[in-house]
């Protein structure tokens, strides 16, 4: 039987964040070849679909690539898609994004489909893509960060849920008080490991004013202060991994985000879920680092535009980055 012609053209893959929106254009191999990080506009809703559509729209003049040829975007925001509304459901980090259909300003604006997910449910495909979950078909992306999410990834598929909040950790009553009113905007245990919190937890107990990176290079050079706080954030994220392993039993666990994907904190991690569970999964810190979301929406967008291997023919370079341990 003749092979079937692989589709030509170009894909989209954005990752929109509280801070930062992440763009990148690709042939359909996957090769990128042009990316560009600018801060979100701070006015949320239809300003940062405006946004999207024009970098967009750049890149592709960048890179040569008339806009005819683009032909689907996927886009990974901080918050789940309604599938009957388009809005975004559960998204305290970028503005008035609950009142507008997104998927169909978008698609307006672009003129080809779109696929929208939640951020971290993107970063997992990265994961599943190019990264730490390359080698596992039961597996869940755990993102630690300025926020706290989980993408799941069973029998090789991502799962979404009846309502799209599958993986949804940061409202799990663990870490601080679930009942108070307080903890139940952006959830319980993400009062309690996102990097606010870590900062605040060094402040606590030294006393002085440090950035969640400072407290990582602090602990670098033996700061008991700094280690201390960093083991008690290592502890709250194995309360979660070890509550979702009971429910979901994957194989691997893989952690990301700006305070995940750091290498100091897998081993305390692992040490603080062997003390749970005799039975753990893998725990592993993410290959794609920062890049995991972007990659993933370009995995996506590959799909969308009838691309159905999850191969690319050629690395990019910018992919090989060094294998979570």
């Amino acid at each position: 039987m003749a092979a079937h012609p692989r589709p030509s053209g170009y894909v989209a893959g954005v990752d929109l964040g509280g801070t930062k929106l992440r763009a990148a254009l690709a042939d359909l191999d996957g090769l990128i070849v042009d990316e560009q990080v600018q801060p979100t506009d701070p006015r949320g809703g239809t300003a940062v679909a405006a946004q999207i559509d024009a970098l967009l729209r750049e890149l592709a003049v960048r890179a040569g690539v008339a806009w005819t040829d683009v032909r689907a975007s996927a886009i990974g925001l901080p918050g789940v898609p309604d599938p009957a509304t388009g809005a975004i459901e559960l998204s305290p980090n970028v503005s008035d994004l609950e009142a507008l259909d997104v998927r169909a300003e978008l698609t307006r604006r672009l003129g080809h489909p779109v696929v929208l997910d939640n951020d971290v449910n993107m970063a997992a495909a990265g994961e599943q893509w190019l990264g730490s979950g390359r080698t596992h078909r039961h597996f869940v992306f755990v993102a630690v960060g300025t926020g706290v999410g989980m993408g799941i990834v069973l029998n090789g598929e991502l799962v979404r849920g009846a309502r799209g909040a599958a993986g949804e950790i940061s409202y799990l009553p663990l870490g601080t008080d679930p009942f108070d009113k307080d903890n139940q905007v952006k959830g319980a245990l993400e009062e309690a490991v996102a990097g606010a919190a870590l900062a605040a937890r060094y402040r606590a107990v030294s006393g002085e004013q440090a950035s969640v990176p400072d407290v990582f290079d602090r602990a670098a050079a033996g700061d008991p202060d700094a280690l201390a706080a960093i083991d008690e954030e290592a502890r709250l994220i194995a309360l979660a991994v070890v509550a979702v392993a009971a429910v979901l039993d994957p194989e691997a666990v893989v952690l990301g985000g700006g305070i995940g994907s750091r290498a100091e904190l897998v081993e305390p991690v692992r040490r603080w879920v062997a003390a749970l569970s005799a039975d753990a999964p893998l725990i592993k810190t993410s290959r794609l680092g920062d890049r995991a979301g972007l990659l993933g929406a370009v995995a996506v967008a590959r799909r969308e535009a009838g691309v159905r291997d999850d191969s690319p023919a050629h690395r990019n370079t910018s992919f090989q980055t060094a294998e979570g341990r």
